[in-house]
């Protein structure tokens, strides 16, 4: 079997020197050859590119670049803990342009810390003005395990110090309007992209159908062959188990046809849309039933 897709991310591969880099591709083409590749999507922090870096990842036969903007101010970007300012912001997308991506994509996040409605709306409007291929937009959220959480606590209270989600939904629709006016057309819950006809999520919408994914490195979640697992979380555990010769698995569960079926549902109620014959094709179910 050869992958159909390929994704550099779940983290931010860019951080990796291009010697790295080639050391991780080149094994991975040996495992799994990607020359069928429809898609192969690589995530970016500005702050970690330079000229030669993109150059080299472009050689990789990247389509899609991923830009983790999230905001644009450098005031919010240092207190979240972003790695980049403005100024490389700007100068990343610039050579990224320069290097010829097929698809650039911009990630923004509504609601960080500090947000307001006057920087968000800043935000939307250099993301217009820069005109990427795609614009994918998430909301803020706190893990327990992270220190912002932590900083959370006072009084033995939860005090979020974020927008509420009515504020994070109302920045994302309007993020949304705006870009529909200037000609995007949203095609999920966290995306738009400038030309449907030419402008693919060949992951998104493969894996919302079942697709499955081989991930590798610690903590990295799997769907094969109808099982899901998960890579041992800790990165010590993780290399023990390799140099045992052993898969690093750490947990899985198969889930029964119905679950399979829920899973599906749920992950395609994110475009905006569900094929009533698609279920009916593949579990043989009358979702609207």
């Amino acid at each position: 079997r050869k992958p159909s897709f390929i994704y550099f991310g779940g983290g931010t591969p860019s951080f990796l020197s291009t010697t790295q880099l080639q050391t991780v591709t080149d094994a991975l083409n040996a495992a799994l050859p990607w020359d069928q590749a429809e898609e192969i999507t690589f995530e970016c922090e500005p702050g970690t590119l330079n000229e030669r870096k993109l150059q080299f990842i472009r050689q990789l036969g990247v389509t899609r670049l991923s830009l983790g903007v999230e905001n644009f101010d450098a005031r919010i970007l240092e207190i979240n803990g972003r790695a980049h300012r403005s100024a490389e912001i700007d100068r990343a997308y610039r050579w990224a342009r320069a290097t010829g991506f097929p698809q650039i994509n911009i990630d923004l996040i509504a609601g960080m810390l500090e947000e307001t409605d006057e920087n968000w709306r800043s935000c939307i409007d250099k993301v217009l003005a820069m005109e990427p291929d795609s614009v994918t937009i998430y909301q803020m959220e706190i893990p327990y395990n992270t220190t912002i959480y932590k900083q959370m606590k006072v009084d033995g209270k939860i005090v979020a110090p974020v927008a509420d989600w009515p504020t994070k939904r109302r920045w994302v629709t309007e993020a949304f309007a705006a870009l529909e006016n200037a000609g995007y057309s949203v095609t999920s819950a966290y995306t738009a992209v400038k030309d449907p006809n030419t402008t693919r999520f060949v992951y998104r919408d493969q894996l919302w159908r079942g697709a499955d994914l081989m991930s590798l490195g610690v903590a990295s979640f799997s769907h094969v062959n109808g099982t899901h697992y998960q890579n041992e979380t800790d990165m010590d555990d993780y290399l023990t188990r390799l140099e045992k010769d052993e898969l690093p698995i750490f947990r899985a569960l198969t889930p029964t046809t119905e679950e399979l079926l829920i899973r599906e549902l749920i992950l395609q109620f994110k475009l905006g849309h569900v094929n009533v014959h698609y279920f009916a094709d593949k579990f043989n179910v009358d979702i609207k039933q």
